[in-house]
C-alpha cells in the first residue's frame, strides 16, 4: 500500500465518526421538535411517529460508540443468590482475560475458558451465554480490546497472535480447563490446542466445544464464506481498511472498522431489521416502549461495534477462508506447522444451528474426522434444528436445550465425584 493510499484512508475513519455524531444530533433534534406538546392538538399520528423515528435514530447512533457493560450482578446457584464481580486475571495489549467471581461459592469443577469472537462486536455480546453458565461453571472470558484504542507501538496482531493468546490463557488456567469457542475463534482455538499438543502435551485442556464456528467454511457455504472467497487482497486494502484518526489512543493504526462489519450483517437480514425498527417506532409512538424492552436490549448490544486490527482481518479472510489453512490442516505459527491430528487429550464437541446463515451446519462438525489423535468416544456433535446463529449461544434454545448438552459433555471429562 502506497503512502498516498494510507493518507487517503486517514480521514475516512474520522468521517464515519462525524457522520455518526451528525446522525445522533439529527435524531435528537427530530425527537425534540416533533415531541412539542403543540402537536397534540393535531388529530394525526404523524408527529408522534416522527418523534419516535428521531428517538430511534438518536439511540442507535449513540450506541455505536458505547462499550456495553457486562451487567451481571448476581446469580442463583443451588437455590442461593450470589453476587457476581468481574476481575482481571491477565492483561495483554489486545486482550484481557477476565474472571467472573461468584462470591460465597466454592470453586466448581467446571472451569470454562469462553473464547469470545473478535468480529466487530464487543465480547459482551456473550452476556447471556455467561449468565446462563455461571450457576454451573466458573467462567473466564477473553475480553478483546478495541483496536482503535491500542497504540501503534504495541505492534501488529494477526491470527497467529490470536492463537498464541488463546494458548497462553489455557496455560494460565491449567489443564483442568474446558475451552468453549463461539463463532469466529473456533478454528483458531483448535489450532491453539494443537500447538499445545505439539509443544506441551500435558497442557492440553480437558475439552473444546466449538459453537457455530467456520472451521471448514466450504463444507456449507454461506454469504459470509462466498464473500471470503470472492474478495481480493487489493479490495480489502483499498475499500475495507482505514487508518485510525486523531482522538484515539491507536491513532495511526490500520483497522477494519466495526461499522463496516455491522453494515454487512444488517444488509444480510435488512428486511428483518427494518420490520423490527418499524414495529418499535409504532410502540414508541403509542407509549408502549420502555428503555429496557426487548428491542432496545438487543440493538443496544448489536449496534455497539469495535474496530479490528487490519492484519487480523486480512489474515482471517486470506488464510482461513480463501486458502483454507485450518480446513486443509496446514496452518502454521511463525513457520511452525500445526497438525490437528496431534490433539490427543482434549475431547472435542461441535454445536451448530440448523438455521444458521453465518456459520452453517457442517462448517464445525466437518473437522471431527480430521482429529485422528482422539478416539470417537471423545468426539461429539449437536445440531439445534430451529436455532439461528445467535440462538445457539443466546436465548431459550441455548438455555434450555444446548447448554444442558454441553454440560453433560463437560462432565464426561470430569471425575464423577467432583461434578456439582
Amino acid at each position: 500500500m502506497s503512502v498516498m493510499q494510507q493518507l487517503s484512508q486517514t480521514p475516512t475513519h474520522e468521517l464515519f465518526g462525524h457522520a455518526r455524531a451528525a446522525g445522533q444530533h439529527f435524531g435528537a433534534l427530530t425527537r425534540s421538535f416533533w415531541s412539542n406538546p403543540a402537536f397534540n392538538l393535531i388529530p394525526n399520528a404523524g408527529p408522534a411517529l416522527l418523534a419516535a423515528y428521531g428517538e430511534l435514530v438518536e439511540r442507535s447512533c449513540s450506541r455505536m460508540i458505547a462499550k456495553p457493560e457486562w451487567g451481571i450482578r448476581s446469580v442463583r446457584s443451588n437455590s442461593v443468590e450470589h453476587s457476581v464481580s468481574s476481575d482481571l486475571v491477565v492483561s495483554k495489549p489486545f486482550c484481557d482475560l477476565v474472571a467472573f467471581r461468584t462470591e460465597g461459592r466454592a470453586p466448581l469443577a467446571r472451569r470454562v475458558l469462553l473464547v469470545a469472537p473478535l468480529s466487530g462486536h464487543h465480547p459482551t455480546l456473550l452476556r447471556k451465554t455467561v449468565a446462563a453458565m455461571l450457576p454451573e461453571c466458573d467462567v473466564f472470558v477473553t475480553e478483546w480490546k478495541n483496536a482503535r484504542d491500542v497504540p501503534v507501538a504495541e505492534g501488529k496482531f494477526d491470527i497467529e497472535d490470536f492463537t498464541k493468546y488463546v494458548a497462553d490463557f489455557i496455560r494460565v488456567l491449567g489443564r483442568d480447563t474446558h475451552v468453549i469457542a463461539v463463532c469466529q475463534p473456533a478454528p483458531l482455538a483448535l489450532a491453539a490446542i494443537a500447538d499445545l499438543a505439539r509443544t506441551e502435551p500435558e497442557a492440553q485442556p480437558l475439552s473444546l466445544t466449538l459453537i457455530g464456528g467456520p472451521v471448514i467454511p466450504d463444507a456449507a457455504p454461506t454469504e459470509v464464506t462466498e464473500f471470503g472467497n470472492r474478495v481480493t487482497q487489493g479490495q480489502i486494502e483499498h475499500f475495507l481498511i482505514q487508518r485510525v484518526g486523531a482522538g484515539h489512543a491507536g491513532e495511526g493504526r490500520m483497522v477494519f472498522p466495526g461499522s463496516i462489519q455491522l453494515a454487512s450483517f444488517i444488509l444480510m437480514n435488512a428486511e428483518l431489521h427494518l420490520s423490527s425498527y418499524a414495529r418499535q417506532m409504532g410502540r414508541i409512538s403509542k407509549g408502549l416502549a420502555c428503555n429496557d424492552d426487548r428491542h432496545n436490549r438487543f440493538y443496544d448490544e448489536y449496534l455497539a461495534v469495535m474496530d479490528l486490527p487490519a492484519e487480523f482481518y486480512s489474515s482471517t479472510v486470506w488464510r482461513l477462508f480463501k486458502d483454507g489453512e485450518i480446513a486443509q490442516n496446514r496452518f502454521s505459527i511463525e513457520n511452525r506447522p500445526i497438525d490437528l491430528g496431534l490433539i490427543s487429550a482434549t475431547a472435542v464437541m461441535t454445536v451448530e444451528g440448523g438455521r444458521d446463515d453465518i456459520s452453517a451446519p457442517g462448517q464445525s462438525s466437518a473437522v471431527l474426522p480430521m482429529l485422528t489423535g482422539i478416539p470417537d468416544s471423545m468426539k461429539a456433535s449437536h445440531v439445534e434444528p430451529d436455532a439461528g446463529h445467535y440462538g445457539i449461544f443466546s436465548g431459550k434454545a441455548w438455555r434450555n436445550r444446548i447448554l444442558p448438552v454441553i454440560l453433560d459433555f463437560l462432565d464426561s471429562r470430569i471425575p464423577e465425584a467432583n461434578v456439582p
